[in-house]
Formats: structure tokens, C-alpha cells, sequence
């Protein structure tokens, strides 16, 4: 499995190629195609190749630009999205099993190591670390996706979504991922809190 050294300004292509069903669902496919075509995302990306982290913030940003009113909950059902395929795809099914049948104190920390190990997958030239919790914590400094961004509230949507959607189907379904700071707004780092306990 390649480490991420040789594609570090490169995000994986979910990070485009889920926004396409939640913008078609939530927006319709006109207003995707307008969106995704100018950035050169129409038709879409190779499923199987890492995208330039440049070309995916662009299409976040205009995505938060051209429509505020949806934007959140485009970012979200993207964000589940992904979740979705990483669990169709990326995690073997017997380590599923085992993770869902160990008490959530135990299977949080395998899941976030997982997660840290695979983070070059979507932090691109950002950097990720995590504290164990509950919560558990994700801090991602330099976040490529929002890099130069500037807002009153956090707006890192997508990765809280698929955050909450790893820690719910694998850790305990009353998993809930917020995002308390944000680059965007001025903090030196995005930072999810992931907890269970309410």
C-alpha cells in the first residue's frame, strides 16, 4: 500500500466524485453540471486517481460560493457518501465484524489509527493527528479543501460527515462528529470532536 509520500498535494477522488449524487439529489443535475464543468469536472474524474488538491478546494469553494443555501448539506451527504464507500470498499469486512462486536473504548482507537494511517487520502499537503477519547479528537492542520478560506462558522462539513459516518457504523451508532474550529474562522487547525456518550 503506497505510503502518500509521492502524491502528497493530491486528495482522493471521493472528495469530488460524492459531491456529484448529493448535488444532483439536493440541487439537481443541471446546477452540478454548471458547477462541476467550469473546474473541469464534467464529465467526472477517473474513480481510480488521485485529484490535485488545488482543483478540489475550487470546487468546495464554489460549491460554498455559488450555492450557500445547500452548500452544508451537499458537503454532508458527500461526506456520508464517502463514508459509504469506504466502507464498501476500503475496510475489510471481518475487520468490520470485529470492530462492531468490541465495546467502543476498544474499537475507537483501532478505527482512528486506521484513519491516521489513510488521512493522506484526503489531508493532501494538510496534516492529521488525533487524540483518543471519548471524544475522540481529529485535528487537521493546513487543510488543503479550505486553505485561504475565511468564515464566521467552521465549514469543514464533508470531513466531519465522514467522520461521523466511520465512527457510527463501526464504533457506536450514537457516534456524533463536530468540527469546534476551523482554519477558516481564524484557528490555527480544524479540529473534530467525535463522542458517543449522549
Amino acid at each position: 500500500m503506497p505510503d502518500g509520500s509521492h502524491m502528497t498535494a493530491r486528495i482522493g477522488p471521493n472528495a469530488v466524485l460524492q459531491l456529484a449524487p448529493a448535488m444532483d439529489r439536493i440541487a439537481g443535475e443541471g446546477a452540478r453540471r454548471a458547477l462541476f464543468a467550469p473546474l473541469g469536472f464534467d464529465p467526472l474524474p477517473d474513480p481510480t486517481a488521485m485529484i490535485d488538491e488545488t482543483r478540489v478546494a475550487a470546487l468546495h469553494g464554489a460549491l460554498r460560493r455559488q450555492h450557500p443555501e445547500n452548500a452544508r448539506k451537499i458537503a454532508i451527504a458527500a461526506g456520508q457518501g464517502t463514508g459509504d464507500y469506504i466502507l464498501a470498499n476500503r475496510i475489510p469486512r471481518g475487520a468490520q465484524s470485529l470492530l462492531r462486536a468490541l465495546p467502543a473504548r476498544l474499537a475507537a482507537p483501532i478505527l482512528t489509527r486506521a484513519i491516521l494511517a489513510h488521512g493522506w487520502t484526503f489531508c493532501g499537503t494538510g496534516s492529521l493527528t488525533a487524540k483518543s477519547g471519548p471524544p475522540v479528537v481529529f485535528t487537521l492542520a493546513d487543510n488543503p479543501i479550505i486553505r485561504g478560506e475565511r468564515a464566521l462558522a467552521p465549514l469543514c462539513h464533508w470531513h466531519a460527515a465522514v467522520f461521523e459516518r466511520l465512527f457510527t457504523r463501526l464504533v457506536h451508532p450514537r457516534a456524533h462528529a463536530v468540527e469546534t474550529a476551523c482554519c477558516a474562522t481564524g484557528a490555527p487547525a480544524c479540529r473534530f470532536e467525535i463522542d458517543w456518550r449522549h
